[in-house]
């Protein structure tokens, strides 16, 4: 069984497809495939499908659900195979269980990717970081459970995967800004820090990567746009780092610049090997240790 969760949903037995066109049962099938080998309680799923309003014929509706996703799941195994629909839906004393290999989910090889990435990048070895990360983000194919219609549980699943994506994407941009890229992230980053505009992280990435790109200007221009948001918004200023990220731009602080590294033939911050790799710089004029994610 293969199962797809970052972007639409997609469960597969061999060529078949078992996602129902139901809403209700996808959400059913979406759940059980995040929590994946492990049991998710009959009130969760509940939770899930109706809030607080169930109906009093929930139980017996949710198991409705179950026995069409079994039907799907049995259809496509055929008759000859060992597992039938009931091994890989379990039914357990609390609710219910989806059995799969865990390289059967795009989450776990998203997540196991990721941690590999950051395991090099703690390492030093930001080329071998960001490829695995890459690696990682390719897994994506949209926003997660995109044409699911999530109930509570399925919500905070979901933002709980959009952070680990957005966390993922940091850490690579910060790798490659150590490398060099900058000019390769600016459209990937102007994207990203429009469609979150309170994210202070992306903005700094980007800002750094203009002004290594020459368009310094640019650069305080996004500053002052992300302190008038944070000023509307939330009535706050931006962090201190970012702010010191804006003053060594403006004094034109040389620590900020790529130079090159012939040892590995890429480009890494002047700054590279002091502590704290994920800024890549280091305050010159104030000796003030900066991140920038």
């Amino acid at each position: 069984m293969e199962i797809a969760v970052l972007g639409p949903l997609n469960a597969r037995v061999g060529p078949a497809s078992v996602v129902p066109s139901a809403p209700k049962p996808r959400q059913v099938l979406a759940l059980l495939a995040l929590n994946r080998g492990n049991p998710v309680g009959v009130s969760a799923l509940v939770d899930e499908l109706w809030g607080d309003r169930p109906p009093r014929s929930a139980e017996a509706t949710l198991h409705t659900y179950v026995k069409q996703l079994r039907r799907m799941i049995g259809s496509a195994l055929g008759p000859d195979h060992v597992l039938g629909p009931k091994d890989v839906l379990r039914r357990v004393p609390v609710g219910y269980r989806l059995d799969a290999p865990p390289d059967a989910m795009d989450v776990s090889r998203f997540e196991r990717l990721a941690s590999a990435g950051r395991a090099a990048l703690e390492a030093g070895a930001d080329a071998e970081g960001s490829e695995l990360l890459v690696g990682a983000l390719r897994l994506w194919r949209g926003p997660a459970l995109a044409d699911v219609s999530p109930g509570p549980v399925l919500r905070a699943e979901v933002l709980r995967l959009e952070e680990l994506r957005l966390t993922a994407l940091e850490e690579r941009f910060g790798a490659e800004l150590r490398l060099g890229r900058h000019r390769a992230l600016l459209g990937e980053l102007t994207a990203l820090a429009s469609r979150y505009p309170l994210h202070e992280s992306l903005h700094a990435q980007l800002m750094l990567a203009l002004h290594r790109s020459g368009r310094s200007w640019q650069s305080l221009e996004l500053f002052r746009g992300l302190r008038r948001v944070l000023s509307d918004e939330l009535g706050l200023e931006p962090s201190v780092r970012v702010r010191q990220l804006h003053e060594a731009i403006l004094r034109g602080d040389t620590s900020l610049d790529a130079i090159r590294d012939h040892s590995d033939g890429g480009w890494s911050g002047a700054a590279q090997g002091h502590p704290g790799r994920a800024s890549g710089w280091r305050g010159a004029a104030t000796g003030a240790h900066v991140v920038t994610p």
